[in-house]
């Protein structure tokens, strides 16, 4: 196991995590094993979640594959441009309600239940050397329609793994920023 060093500096992360970012541009060309797949996978079931509910799916494309095919016809515009080339899709399904009623909340944590598991895979991407970019610019009801998703889960958001073509701000004009709030900006006193 890689052991980070945390100097006396509050301020220093580690640096897969400093230099994180959502690339717009990927590597059309890598393709993913089954094994970094499953690795991806299986760091988002070790996550925690509130009574260990594990209130999470996930449908899983490579590029090229039938469920590929399936979400890319549902991207919006601004992802269709980018999301495609990337080497796996992962759609992120949180449970919301207990199966069978129209409005039970299945767990009040779900959602950020579901935001863990996926921040966990993010970070065992790039661990394996792969980026990840989280979007919620598609067909929601389309995707939901399309693989059948029962009433009781949400299609939440979807998130493309691969190698990034371009360097973090190398493309000022995709509207995205690395500046992040101050320490002080994100502590509430």
């Amino acid at each position: 196991m890689t052991q980070c060093h945390v100097p006396d500096e509050p301020t220093i992360i580690h640096p897969a995590l400093a230099g994180r970012y959502s690339p717009v541009r990927f590597n059309s060309t890598l393709t993913l094993t089954t094994a970094e797949v499953h690795a991806l996978l299986d760091a988002a079931r070790h996550a925690p979640s509130a009574g260990n509910s594990q209130p999470w799916k996930f449908i899983v494309a490579r590029r090229g594959d039938a469920n590929h095919q399936r979400i890319v016809r549902r991207l919006a515009r601004s992802s269709s441009l980018w999301a495609p080339a990337a080497s796996l899709l992962v759609v992120n399904l949180a449970h919301t309600l207990v199966e069978g009623t129209a409005d039970w909340e299945y767990s009040e944590f779900a959602h950020y239940d579901l935001g863990q598991a996926v921040a966990h895979m993010t970070f065992q991407g790039l661990a394996m050397g792969l980026a990840a970019h989280q979007f919620r610019a598609f067909d929601r009801d389309g995707i939901t329609s399309d693989f059948v998703i029962p009433h009781h889960w949400e299609v939440t958001s979807i998130t493309a793994f691969g190698t990034a073509t371009h360097a973090a701000g190398e493309l000022a004009s995709s509207g995205t920023s690395r500046e992040r709030m101050s320490l002080d900006e994100i502590i509430w006193s």
